[in-house]
């Protein structure tokens, strides 16, 4: 189909672009037997997360709905669209989707204050950017908002809080922000419609495709629809755009269906596909969804099946790892929760605590000097010579504890390591997304410095947050940053990206026997997680890796 023109049309104050023009698929025609559920609508200007915002919303609420159960959910962006409330409740009638709530929420406007002026749209900063503002705005601010309202006949409302039974759609840069949503909280959706989204670069959206490669799979189950026709503008082609999470999403093992027409840039399409992908998304309901495999590179480290377990919890901070030689972990500063001094008796001294075996962090004798230089943010080479990114010094010799600055410097220093052969210091800029590649001279010095590790950076932050950093035996590089683990292959680039449990991580190193267990401290707790690969010890003798894949 050729598109000559299009208009502007309005639906509930949504503003969508509809492409003329004649398409050979036919809307589904919901049962009319099937039972009318309850449509209401209401205004919300109280949010905090957007502030000064205010926003219309609308609540579906089916016949079947009985109070005694959580509901399921759909959330749609946009307001009302896809004659959602008759596909509904055509679909519940007939069983092929459980019973469930809509909330159908518009993007923000801010409004001016006085006729002289316009209203701030926040159309685009909502749905298109990236982060988890705008889940965390449904989570917390509208969905405790729709159950505080009844259905005309008094039923209470309740949603249910598990993301298996939750589904959130929409269109353009509705649907990117529904899959932002699910992408940032899958224990909140795990069913995601996707029309004509916008994965293109306006606020970031681009890299999607990229970051779902190499991402550890989240259990998510997607549909997208798009059409041959869609826009080609200044922010990209969403033709092709669509196409790359298509196979970004099948890549890396995702459950993902789609369905392309030839049209343009309008929901038309969507609305007549819109109960079929309805049916396929919520389809084994309510078995959960199951995470995918991943890339090769990815299943080269994890174990399939072994996730993060807590080793440690309720500490008031473990802010960096390490291990002995036989594998043992050591954190610091900090102490357990339960040995919080009283306030009427001086404070203590920042005590190096071993991790046992059963959760519990033992106190280690004063003289465990090269531990306490390790949690200091100094690391030693098999001669015996510190690097050390306290203070501005960046090497020291045991013996004379000569200084020689890093060149080029390095602003903000956020963790340290050597490369399995110890010729390679790496040095993490805090502030940036670069991780620097130096070269250890024979008497130690560190030259031809070099921004070599290329980090991934959230969309809501200036910088990856670098911060701790080991190796493996292979000579992949492991780094705490803001997106979880980043793991970069010799040749400087990232290949794949663990999720830490906790938030972002502050303390990371290899341990266990055989240091084949990846330990992170996150908050005021330690985790685990058995890997493929195996951890070096950097005060051991140097270890040769393989020549990278370039």
């Amino acid at each position: 189909m050729r598109i000559n023109t299009c208009r502007i049309v309005t639906r509930f104050g949504a503003i969508l672009l509809v492409a003329l023009g004649t398409s050979t698929a036919r809307a589904e025609e919901p049962a009319s037997t099937a039972p009318k559920g309850e449509v209401q609508h209401h205004t919300f200007d109280q949010s905090k997360i957007f502030p000064g915002t205010t926003r219309d919303y609308w609540i579906y609420i089916p016949k079947q709905y009985d109070p005694a159960k959580p509901a399921c959910l759909y959330v749609g962006q946009d307001g009302i669209q896809y004659k959602a409330p008759e596909v509904f409740d055509d679909l519940i009638n007939k069983g092929e989707v459980p019973v469930l709530i809509g909330v159908f929420v518009m993007h923000g406007r801010v409004k001016a204050p006085s006729d002289q002026a316009l209203d701030r749209f926040n159309r685009s900063y909502e749905y298109d950017g990236l982060g988890d503002a705008y889940v965390r705005f449904i989570n917390e601010e509208i969905l405790p908002e729709v159950e505080k309202k009844t259905a005309a006949d008094g039923r209470k409302l309740r949603i249910s809080t598990k993301g298996d039974d939750r589904s959130i759609g929409g269109s353009s840069s509705g649907a990117i922000c529904a899959f932002t949503a699910a992408w940032e909280r899958p224990d909140s959706f795990r069913r995601v419609f996707s029309a004509i989204g916008t994965y293109v670069g306006l606020r970031g959206g681009n890299v999607y495709p990229t970051l779902i490669r190499k991402y550890e799979p989240k259990p998510l189950r997607v549909f997208l629809e798009d059409g041959s026709s869609d826009l080609n503008i200044y922010g990209g082609d969403w033709w092709m755009a669509n196409q790359e999470m298509e196979r970004a999403l099948t890549f890396a093992g995702y459950e993902v269906e789609h369905n392309w027409g030839k049209g343009g840039h309008s929901a038309e399409h969507a609305t007549q596909i819109f109960p079929d992908a309805m049916r396929w998304l919520w389809k084994g309901w309510p078995n959960e969804i199951k995470a995918g495999p991943g890339s090769a590179q990815l299943q080269e480290i994890v174990v399939a099946g072994e996730g993060w377990t807590a080793a440690a919890e309720g500490l008031i901070s473990a802010d960096r790892l390490t291990a002995d030689a036989s594998g043992a972990i050591y954190f610091g500063p900090g102490q357990a929760a339960t040995e919080i001094p009283s306030p009427f008796e001086p404070a203590a001294a920042p005590t190096i605590r071993r991790l046992e075996s059963n959760g519990r962090a033992s106190k280690v004798v004063e003289n465990a000097a090269v531990l306490g230089a390790a949690l200091d943010g100094r690391i030693t080479n098999h001669k015996g010579q510190y690097f050390d990114a306290t203070g501005g010094a960046w090497l020291m010799t045991s013996a004379d504890a000569d200084v020689a600055p890093l060149e080029p410097a390095v602003s903000s220093i956020g963790g340290l390591a050597l490369s399995p052969d110890q010729s390679l210091l790496y040095v993490a800029d805090a502030d940036s997304k670069w991780v620097y590649s130096f070269q250890v001279q024979e008497d130690g010095a560190p030259k031809y410095g070099q921004k070599y590790y290329h980090l991934h950076v959230p969309d809501d932050a200036d910088d990856a947050g670098a911060g701790a950093m080991c190796v493996d035996r292979d000579g992949r590089l492991y780094v705490a940053t803001r997106m979880g683990i980043q793991v970069c292959d010799q040749a400087g680039r990232v290949n794949a990206i663990i999720p830490t449990p906790g938030g972002p991580a502050t303390g990371l190193c290899f341990g266990g026997p055989e240091r084949n267990v990846l330990y992170v401290a996150c908050g005021d707790a330690i985790y685990k997680r058995k890997l493929k690969t195996q951890g070096v010890d950097p005060t051991a003798a140097p270890i040769k890796p393989k020549t990278p894949r370039l």
